[in-house]
């Protein structure tokens, strides 16, 4: 269910582009690397006017199943910081220890803070049971990884600079 209205995505920049935006560099009108937002008045025009910039949201409906377990609602301060993936296994994660949505929001905000996210960051987190999710076991993997020497030694050099 994962969608990013970023501006250079094709159905986005395709609109953008009819109503006069530009996109500069995968920003819209260069200030902005979202293409749909509430607030950012000043990209938008008088009220009803036509503007790149929308605040509509692209509703999506769907069935639910048995395994679906949460939904995070995040805006782009989380996900420029933060895979989907990442998001869902963190949020699942802290679900297990405690079952609690609104310390896993907290928890996703504070992640995306010590990622040094540079925009503004608000997490939801809505439960589709009232049970935690069910644990997942996963086998040990049998593959033992090493780096050479060599490429210690390069790494350290790099890491140096």
């Amino acid at each position: 269910m994962s969608k990013d209205h970023k501006p250079n995505c094709t159905s986005e920049r395709l609109r953008i582009e009819k109503l006069g935006g530009v996109i500069y560099d995968g920003y819209l009108n260069g200030q902005l690397s979202v293409a749909r937002a509430l607030g950012d008045w000043h990209m938008k025009g008088p009220k009803g006017s036509a503007c790149p910039l929308s605040a509509e949201p692209e509703l999506q409906e769907t069935d639910l199943t048995d395994e679906d377990e949460f939904l995070i609602m995040g805006c782009d301060g989380l996900w420029d910081v933060m895979s989907s993936q990442c998001a869902v296994t963190t949020a699942r994660k802290e679900l297990m220890l405690h079952n609690d949505p609104e310390r896993c929001s907290r928890e996703l905000v504070r992640e995306a803070l010590k990622r040094n996210t540079c925009d503004n960051l608000t997490v939801i987190v809505v439960c589709f049971s009232a049970e935690p999710p069910p644990r997942i076991e996963i086998p040990q993997s049998c593959v033992r990884r090493s780096i050479s020497s060599e490429g210690l030694n390069l790494l350290k050099g790099v890491l140096d600079c």
